[in-house]
């Protein structure tokens, strides 16, 4: 039988061993962590964030990694500005991602993610083509070091993924679940997604959302409890296809209410481990 873990979201920065001495204050023992600057990342810096989740008793589940130039979260400009699908920011970010694979490495783990963009429904597309380029490259490079590259989901719709997966065609690739991403982006129900890319799924964000009310803006990330999706059939499912990893809380908001919700969140996942 399947048995899951919860943690939570926490950035690297230059304080880890309060980062992960919060992680234990919610009585978790697990994280994804989150870069967006990984070329300013030194294997120094993620020795001692590896260093400080052991001495806390934190396991490091998957380096999630960001990268330079403009990022627009919507249906506006988020097209042209999120992940490798412009071609203006590919070359540069096709080396950061290279760099997140080293970070992992240096981290001890073997898991990276990243969202890669609004991949075009056409597979005659030139932005696609050039995507899936990169994205070898990219997953080449982590494999020579260990690491599968996971697609962080959201702005492509599942069977685009799962082509993208099998464009890519190496054996180091996964998928870093965000069920409510799939709700805000409009691209489907993340129980039945599963039923099309649920044999890839190496990571799991817990968060919620809505779908979107126009064709502008993204839905709205709720509280996990308070929006669409079904953690209860979620987590089973994800258990029926022998997933065993953690569920990791991501709450995208600040202040002392991020903490509230995060704790709610733990309240309603565990009974379902």
């Amino acid at each position: 039988m399947s048995t899951l873990s919860i943690g939570v979201l926490t950035g690297l920065g230059n304080e880890p061993e309060a980062a992960f001495a919060g992680i234990r204050d919610f009585g978790l023992g697990a994280c994804q962590l989150v870069g967006w600057q990984p070329e300013s990342v030194t294997r120094e810096m993620a020795e001692a964030h590896r260093a400080a989740a052991a001495a806390a008793g934190v396991t490091i589940t998957l380096f999630w990694c960001g990268y330079s130039g403009p990022v627009e979260w919507n249906y506006q400009q988020g097209p042209a500005t999120i992940g490798l699908v412009p071609p203006s920011t590919r070359a540069l970010r096709t080396r950061e991602l290279k760099r997140g694979a080293e970070i992992a490495g240096w981290l001890g783990i073997t898991d990276m993610a990243t969202h890669v963009g609004f991949l075009p429904l056409n597979p005659r597309d030139p932005d696609y083509i050039g995507a899936v380029d990169a994205l070898k490259e990219i997953a080449d490079y982590a494999g020579e070091r260990g690491v599968y590259f996971n697609f962080e989901t959201g702005q492509e719709t599942p069977m685009v993924l799962l082509r993208c997966i099998t464009d890519i065609g190496t054996k180091n690739l996964g998928i870093n679940l965000d069920p409510a991403n799939l709700l805000l982006y409009g691209n489907g129900n993340p129980v039945d997604a599963l039923d099309i890319f649920g044999r890839f799924v190496r990571g799991v964000h817990a968060k919620d959302g809505e779908y979107p009310t126009d064709g502008y803006y993204l839905g709205e990330e709720k509280p996990l409890g308070e929006g669409r999706v079904n953690f209860p059939a979620l987590v089973g499912k994800l258990k029926a296809l022998g997933y065993t990893g953690s569920l990791t809380i991501e709450r995208e908001i600040s202040g002392p209410q991020q903490a509230v919700d995060i704790r709610r969140a733990i309240e309603l996942l565990t009974p379902l481990l």
